[in-house]
């Protein structure tokens, strides 16, 4: 499905606590992004952690875009920067009655004391 030299993880990868559906019932990953996680994942995270040593320039090249993300180029490299983005990052949370900027430019100044006593 994937062609890499990086190598194939012992064991399937899953992240239960910010995937505990897994990659793939997510909604936030294809078919192949979660092949690569679950095939490669393993290997990727100790790559990261330093828990284990790169044998190949491939290894080597996914060390690097860990520091430097804009130079990505295989598909293990971006759905592994993906699946931290996902997993590590600030989760977003909206609402109908949220305060931005925007929505403080229109809003009406609050009414006075003095200028209801003037109007009545």
């Amino acid at each position: 499905m994937v062609e890499s030299d990086i190598r194939v993880g012992e064991r399937r990868f899953h992240d239960s606590k910010a995937f505990p559906r897994g990659f793939g019932k997510s909604g936030d990953f294809t078919i192949i992004e979660d092949y690569i996680l679950t095939s490669y994942g393993q290997t990727l995270q100790a790559l990261e952690e330093g828990d284990i040593t790169p044998e190949n320039a491939e290894e080597k090249h996914f060390i690097k875009i860990l520091r430097n993300p804009g130079k990505a180029k295989s598909k293990i490299e971006q759905t592994w920067l993906k699946y931290i983005q996902l997993a590590r990052g600030r989760k977003s949370f909206h609402t109908l009655n949220s305060r931005n900027k925007h929505n403080e430019a229109f809003e009406p100044d609050p009414i006075d004391s003095e200028d209801l006593e003037e109007e009545f």
